[in-house]
Parts: C-alpha cells; sequence; structure tokens
C-alpha cells in the first residue's frame, strides 16, 4: 500500500508539473541531483519488491535502488550544471543529466563526458577541495562558470580539459578562484597531455571580473595551458608560480581586456607558433630566472593597447621576442632588465648572448606606443633586431647602465661585447615620434645599426635625444697601438642619413659615426658634447641646422689612420646653417677634400695650437656660401684653395685677441661684411663670402660694438661703431693673406 501511495503522489505531481515545469529532478542521498525532460519521461514505476524505481527517458530505460533516492522535485529549464566542492565530496546537480552529459563523481575527483550537441551549456564550479580535480571530455563548446572555487590537487592538473572545442572560463564578479596542481603528476590515461594546472586541448577564453589565481607546482609543467589559442578578455588572472611558462598557448594569444599578472620559473607569456595580438587589459611579470622570455611567439606580434610592465632578471633573458614582424602601435610598454649578457662558446671563441627588453628577428615598427626601458645588467641591450626598426610615431625612451666587457670572439680575436639602446642587423627608420637613449655603461652605445640610419623625411618631424656618458675600454694593444671600445652616441656600418627632425646628442665620444657617409639634408642637429662630433668618410650637409661641439675634431672626413695625405675623403657643404665649437680639436678636418657651394658655416676653433679651426690634406674648394673661422697662432692655419669660385681672406695676427673683443670686416663703403665673436681667445680669422671680391679695398677692425642680431657670435644687421683700425687691404687673389 505505501508504494503504491508512493507512485500515485510521484504521478500525480508529475501529471501537475507538465503544465509550470520543464524538469523533473531526481535528488540522490550521494549529494547528486539529475534533472530529466519532462516531455521525454515516459514512464515512472517501481520493481515488485519496491526496492528499485524504474525512469524511462526518451526511450531509455534507467534504473536506481530506491534506497538511494532522497526525493523528487519539478523546477524550470536549466542548461547549468552545478558542481560545488565539499572537501573530499561533491554536490552535483546535472539537469542535462539524461541528454548527453555524463558526469562521474569520484571522492571530489569530477569527469565530464558531454556528448550533447547543444553548444555553450554551463559548468557552475565552487566550493573548495584539497584532493580533486575537475576534467571534461566535451563534443561541443562550453563555459565554466568559477564562482568562489578552491582546487587543488596533488596528482595532476586542477582543471584538465580534454575537449577539443572551445572552453569559456567565466570569473563571476566579487569572487576569487585558486587552482593548484601537484609536484608530481601521475599517468594520464591514454597518454593524455596534462601540461599544467590548467591544462586545455583546445581554445580557451578567459572573461568575467573575477579573480583566478593559479599555483603551478608541477615539475616542468606550465601555469595555464593550452594546445590552442588562448583569448583574455576580462578577468584578474594571476600566475602566482610555474616551473615553466606562465601561460603557454600553442596557437597564438588575443588580449582585448582583463588583468594578467605571471611569477614563473620559465617564460611569462608563450604564444608558441602562434601570434600575439594585444589591444587592451594589463600584464605584470616578474620573471627571475636566466634564458627565459617575458612576452614571446614564433609568429607575428601586434600590440594595439593596453598597459604591460615585465620586469626580467635573468641573464641573457628577452622581455618582448618573437621571429617574425613586432608592430607596437599602441598601449604603455614598461621594462626593467637586470640580466648579464652570457658567452656562448662558438668557433675560435664565444658569441654574446644579451639581455634584451625587446627582440625580434624581424622588422619591428614602432607606431605609437608608450615605451619605456631601463637595463641595468651587462650589456644589455634596449630594442634590437635582426632586420630592421622602423619608427613612426609613439614614445621611447630607453636606458642603459651596465657596462661593457672584453672577449674573444668567434674568429679568436679580442672584441667588446656592450650595452646598446636600439641596435639593428640592418637599417633604422625613425620617421616620426619621439625616441630619447640613455646609457652610461663603459663604452654603451645609443643607436648602432649595421646599414643605414634614417632620421625623418620632407614628411615628417621626429624628436630624438641620444646620451652616452660612459667610459671607453681598452681591448688590445697599448700607446698609439690600443684599440678601445668606446661610447658612441650613433654609430652606422654604413651611412646615417638625416632629412628632418630635432635631433639631440650629448656623447662621451663620437656623436654620429659612420663607416660610409653621414648626409644631412634638413632638420635640426645638435651635438652638445663629444670627442669628434660627426665622423664618416663622405659627409655631406645639404640643408637643415647643425651645432656640434667636441673636444676633439668637429667635423672629421676621414677613412681612418694616421696617413698624413690625401685618403678620399670629402666633406661637402652644398646648403643649411653649421656652426661647430672645439674645445681641443679641429673645428672641420677632411683627410681628403672639402667642397662647399653654399650655406653658413661658423667655425669656433680649438683654444691652442698645433689644431686650427680649418683642416685638410687634400683641397678646399669654396664656390659659394659663406664661410668664418676663428683659430690659433699654428703655422698649419689653412685657408680654402686657390682653386675655389669664391674669394677667402686669411687674416692673422701675432697677439691673442679676447674672446670678448670683436671681429669686423667692412669694405670701403662702410659697408658690413662681417661681425664675428668667438668663443675663445683667437689668433686667426679666415673668411669666405660672395661679399669679397677682387680689386676690393676692406678693413679689419676689433673691439667695438655692434646692435645687430648675434647667433652663435656671428652679427647680422644692425650698425658696428667704435672699434679699432687694425689693417686695411685689396684683394688681388683668390686667397688674400692678411698680418697685423
Amino acid at each position: 500500500m505505501k508504494k503504491l501511495v508512493l507512485l500515485a503522489i510521484v504521478i500525480f505531481s508529475v501529471l501537475a508539473a507538465r503544465a509550470t515545469q520543464e524538469k523533473m529532478y531526481i535528488h540522490l542521498n550521494n549529494k547528486t541531483t539529475l534533472g530529466a525532460p519532462i516531455s521525454s519521461t515516459d514512464s515512472l514505476y517501481f520493481s515488485n519488491d519496491g526496492a528499485t524505481a524504474y525512469f524511462k527517458i526518451s526511450g531509455v530505460e534507467y534504473q536506481f535502488p530506491l534506497n538511494q533516492i532522497d526525493s523528487i522535485t519539478f523546477g524550470p529549464e536549466s542548461q547549468t550544471i552545478q558542481i560545488v566542492y565539499e572537501n573530499e565530496s561533491v554536490n552535483l546537480i546535472n539537469p542535462l543529466a539524461f541528454e548527453g552529459v555524463d558526469v562521474a563523481v569520484d571522492g571530489a575527483n569530477v569527469v565530464v563526458n558531454a556528448t550533447t550537441e547543444v553548444q555553450d551549456i554551463n559548468f557552475k564550479l565552487s566550493g573548495t577541495t584539497a584532493n580533486g580535480t575537475f576534467k571534461t571530455y566535451t563534443a561541443k563548446r562550453y563555459n565554466l562558470i568559477l564562482d568562489g572555487l578552491t582546487i587543488t590537487n596533488p596528482h595532476g592538473p586542477a582543471i584538465n580539459i580534454q575537449s577539443e572545442k572551445k572552453t569559456t572560463f567565466i570569473l563571476t564578479e566579487g569572487t576569487t578562484n585558486t587552482l593548484t596542481d601537484g609536484t608530481t603528476y601521475a599517468p594520464a590515461p591514454n597518454d593524455e597531455d596534462q601540461k599544467g594546472a590548467i591544462f586545455c586541448e583546445a581554445k580557451l577564453v578567459f572573461t568575467g571580473s573575477g579573480s583566478l589565481i593559479v599555483n603551478g607546482h608541477g615539475s616542468d609543467q606550465h601555469g595555464i595551458c593550452s594546445d590552442d589559442e588562448i583569448e583574455v578578455l576580462g578577468g584578474n588572472i594571476t600566475v602566482a608560480s610555474a616551473t615553466k611558462d606562465g601561460i603557454h598557448a600553442n596557437d597564438g594569444l588575443l588580449m582585448t581586456g582583463g588583468n594578467v599578472q605571471v611569477s614563473s620559473s620559465g617564460d611569462g607569456i608563450d604564444a608558441d607558433g602562434g601570434a600575439i595580438e594585444i589591444s587592451g587589459g594589463s600584464i605584470t611579470m616578474q620573471l627571475p630566472t636566466a634564458d627565459v622570455k617575458g612576452l614571446s611567439c614564433d609568429s607575428t606580434l601586434l600590440i594595439t593597447g593596453g598597459t604591460i610592465n615585465i620586469t626580467m632578471n635573468g641573464h641573457q633573458s628577452k622581455a618582448i621576442k618573437n621571429d617574425q614582424a613586432m608592430t607596437l602601435s599602441g598601449g604603455t610598454i614598461t621594462i626593467h632588465t637586470t640580466g648579464d649578457a652570457v658567452l656562448e662558446a662558438s668557433g675560435s671563441g664565444f658569441d654574446p648572448s644579451y639581455c634584451t627588453a625587446i627582440k625580434s628577428a624581424d622588422v619591428i615598427t614602432l607606431s605609437g606606443a608608450d615605451i619605456t626601458i631601463t637595463s641595468t645588467g651587462k650589456a644589455g641591450k634596449g630594442i634590437s633586431s635582426d632586420t630592421d626598426i622602423v619608427m613612426t610615431g609613439g614614445n621611447v625612451h630607453v636606458t642603459t647602465s651596465g657596462n661593457g666587457a672584453v672577449y674573444t670572439n668567434t674568429l679568436g680575436q679580442p672584441d667588446a661585447y656592450v650595452a646598446t639602446c636600439l641596435t639593428v642587423d640592418n637599417n633604422i627608420q625613425i620617421l616620426g615620434g619621439s625616441l630619447t637613449t640613455s646609457s652610461s655603461g663603459t663604452a654603451g652605445r645609443g643607436i648602432s645599426v649595421d646599414n643605414i640610419l634614417t632620421i625623418g623625411s620632407a614628411e615628417s618631424s621626429p624628436t630624438v635625444q641620444v646620451t652616452t656618458t660612459g667610459a671607453r675600454i681598452l681591448v688590445s694593444g697599448s700607446g698609439q697601438n690600443a684599440n678601445y671600445a668606446e661610447a658612441k652616441a650613433v654609430k652606422a656600418d654604413v651611412d646615417a642619413v638625416i632629412n628632418n627632425g630635432i635631433i639631440t646628442i650629448s656623447s662621451a665620444d663620437d656623436g654620429i659615426k659612420a663607416e660610409n657617409a653621414i648626409i644631412i639634408n634638413n632638420g635640426t642637429l645638435n651635438i652638445l658634447n663629444s670627442v669628434e662630433g660627426i665622423e664618416a668618410p663622405f659627409i655631406t650637409f645639404n640643408g637643415g641646422n647643425t651645432h656640434i661641439k667636441s673636444s676633439d675634431d668637429c667635423v672629421n672626413a676621414t677613412f681612418g689612420g694616421d696617413l698624413m695625405g690625401n685618403d678620399g675623403s670629402l666633406l661637402t657643404i652644398n646648403a643649411g646653417y653649421l656652426m661647430v665649437n672645439t674645445t681641443g680639436g679641429d673645428g672641420l678636418d677632411s683627410n681628403g677634400n672639402v667642397l662647399m657651394t653654399g650655406g653658413t658655416v661658423v667655425v669656433h676653433g680649438p683654444p691652442s695650437q698645433p689644431e686650427v679651426g680649418l683642416d685638410y690634406n687634400g683641397t678646399c674648394t669654396v664656390n659659394g656660401g659663406l664661410l668664418v673661422v676663428s683659430g690659433t697662432n699654428s703655422n698649419m692655419t689653412q685657408a680654402p684653395g686657390t682653386g675655389s669660385a669664391q674669394y677667402s681672406l686669411k687674416i692673422t695676427t701675432n697677439q691673442a685677441i679676447s674672446a670678448t673683443t670683436l671681429f669686423h670686416i667692412q669694405n670701403a663703403s662702410g659697408a658690413d661684411v662681417l661681425t664675428f665673436q668667438p668663443m675663445r681667445n683667437y689668433y686667426s680669422i679666415v673668411f669666405s663670402s660672395s661679399a669679397i671680391q677682387s680689386g676690393q679695398s676692406y678693413s679689419v677692425y676689433t673691439g667695438g660694438s655692434s646692435t645687430g642680431t648675434v647667433v652663435d657670435g656671428l652679427y647680422t644687421g644692425g650698425t658696428y661703431t667704435g672699434g679699432t683700425l687694425r689693417k686695411t687691404f685689396t684683394v688681388s687673389g683668390k686667397v688674400t693673406n692678411v698680418t697685423f
């Protein structure tokens, strides 16, 4: 009788529920609730002995011992499977139990086999276990809702996704979820992969606004790993530790939002063979290990937004690295590296491997990102490409302070490896934006190019500031045969071309050095401090406004060496404005020839002989422009050659003239030809201008004053008065020597 009453109640409830409810829920005593569609439930009956209940659902008969059924209730349709971990057990509500979603529970170990064709079903996970896991095999994409979940699996991954369909982690707002794997993984069935505290065979997506903490303890395992792509759309994800990569995505990484923090013994985020695209969110990494990467992939890398902050402490590590084109067009990137370069045996010596902030095997395009790099390790690199760097926009600040060192290179020869802010194996083009570099370590360099450096274009005007302050390093030899590595600001193994821009250089050694040519077409170049200002075999000024201060030669056209004869080098001045100020060398120096066809050149020569304001080994031809050179009482003082189309003056005196004393030339009509105030005491003035004409008479004055406008000691306009007449002479040849 009791059994019949129960059956009647159940049947009545089922019939009554059809009108308003869609699911019958079978509550079992083992904390499992199974949902069955009412519309698909054909019948419900008991065995003759009343010990077993039979449910026929969608034509399939299921049986349950009656003593395992706690109750049966009815409710609405649901596509959310709820899994609550309760230490060593699990409370399960599976509304899709008879629709292709099987959830097996063994203690706190949950395994899902879902053959349903329904997409985007939800698995809502919460609760805590210190000895459990969650594992899935699904036929369609689905969601994992983490709602205050803590899982520690001492024997493997905390979450193991064997599905080949997209899995989306939804981090519930206001919750913190913690996943921890074991140090040693138990063998997986059928040799399944299990590569981290979170492992996924398919595409892995993170979204929501809650927090996820991953503790990767597995030996030689990642923190979060997908054998497909990883997308971060939201959430606060912290990989607190990992023995390998913090986050590893086999087929790429896409990030549009969220916050990611990584601390790992391996790479921070490795997208492997896929691309990296970051347009939003924030990434923070703290990586202490040698020879690891922060953000890396073998494909393209694109950053258009977001905030990235990476600290690398290991030797020869790379903060951002990829193998194909890299584009940094937006966002804020801050990198701090402290690791040293490492010498790796190669050939007859060693090959240095550097700790580098940004490194690519292909072109690096800087087109809008705000980048700040600080490198303190020995011979650290800022931005390095195996091909080219192209900068069209953004703000880039690179600071290196690590010292250089001497080593034996692969050819068995003494060499030096040094810190460099920007370095490439081919070309650098700085066409826009703002670039600031500073290198303070011994022999540190600002910009180093194996081929051609180009700054600016007709349409673009970048701002470039390069500073080096480190001392030089003795590489080999001694005395006059000594070979040094020096702190050069800009070094190009072929050409350096300035088309436009505002360039400011302060160097402990050379300002700009090129092995072939330096060409200045336009822009503003200020070399505030240098040993050699600019040096190359071929130097050409076609325009622009250039100021150079050096302790040796300001402008040096040379092939190198100590040859006294004409080495074939050439300094050409066609247009523009050039002011040079040497405190110890020659103002303009060519080991070959000098050709001037136009422009204005102001030379403040050295303080003492034997150095001079103008020095050349070949010929000096001045066919146009204005040239004024102050100099010493050296017998090596030179004026332009007699082959010039324009007339020149070489005016000397045996008595030093104070730097506070003006030097003035006027023609027979009293018109101002030159009013000039050198920066230091002077004995000679070399002057060439179209105002000097053959057969005309000129007078030289010293002292007095001028109401004109003075720039770099050269006066224009105004009226000169009060000077002392020193000499009156007549121009009779292409070069007129005047002594007083």
